[in-house]
């Protein structure tokens, strides 16, 4: 494996929101742990959970001077917690890493250097879907090599667990306050202003798969998508439908070749 200048390692911040993980956040954590790529901060925010997920940060962060943690008051949502972790963040890179989803050890690693020999603000990565236990691990979800502002309208193809943004060139970065889908929105935001969004073709993240989680409502995401046509990105009601018929034709054709 190529080797990282020691004098041109930037620091990472892993941007991590939690709420209510404790039956996955210690195999999260552990595999930014195992990373091979070792000049990272992990900054954890605690969305108010009611479980013991604040002991298990705790337990880690006290262990590890790399893993910080702020705990909000109320419940805010993902939106708010990322925020706040990017505030925190003092890395000229971020990565984004939910509190359910883990990396492959050379994550970081590779990611880094492929950003640096192509000068690049905006990466993302295939990766693999696994089971909620963690003990399966099943399809290989494949990215195009890069995608633009109009492809990502018909379909979100960036899964934000694999994102690395070069914060030196893009600036400050801030996700817009909803609920859901205000990852795509992010990549919709940078892609009209410029940056290119280029993807690595080999899996190193691993997306784990919850019953009854937000992204697997389909039907509200559905609904989000649609919101984020007309009230985000201000799309007009032609346009809007079009994409609005394209991301449902390809998510047709997705849960099909899945069967």
């Amino acid at each position: 494996m190529e080797s990282i200048n020691i004098q041109s390692e930037p620091l990472i911040s892993v941007i991590t929101p939690s709420y209510n993980a404790s039956k996955y956040l210690e195999a999260t954590i552990k595999s930014v742990l195992a990373q091979k790529y070792s000049n990272w901060e992990m900054i954890i925010v605690d969305d108010c959970s009611s479980d013991n997920s604040v002991d298990i940060i705790k337990k880690y962060a006290n262990e590890d001077e790399r893993i910080r943690y702020v705990v909000l008051s109320t419940n805010s949502g993902a939106a708010v917690a990322r925020n706040t972790a990017i505030n925190e963040s003092k890395g000229n890179y971020i990565a984004f890493l939910d509190s359910d989803d883990q990396w492959f050890p050379e994550k970081l690693h590779e990611q880094l250097m492929f950003m640096q020999k192509n000068n690049l603000a905006f990466s993302y990565t295939s990766y693999i879907n696994i089971d909620e236990k963690g003990e399966k691990e099943g399809s290989i979800v494949e990215v195009p090599s890069e995608v633009n502002y109009k492809q990502l309208l018909k379909q979100n193809v960036i899964g934000c667990l694999t994102v690395m943004l070069n914060k030196d060139m893009i600036g400050q970065v801030e996700m817009v306050n909803i609920r859901t889908r205000q990852d795509y929105v992010l990549w919709l935001d940078l892609c009209k202003r410029g940056f290119r969004a280029v993807g690595i073709q080999k899996p190193l993240s691993k997306y784990r798969i919850v019953e009854n989680s937000v992204s697997s409502n389909k039907l509200n995401m559905a609904k989000q998508n649609w919101k984020v046509y007309r009230d985000i990105e201000k799309l007009g009601l032609v346009k809007s439908v079009y994409y609005f018929i394209q991301y449902a034709l390809l998510k047709i054709i997705k849960y099909t070749k899945s069967r």
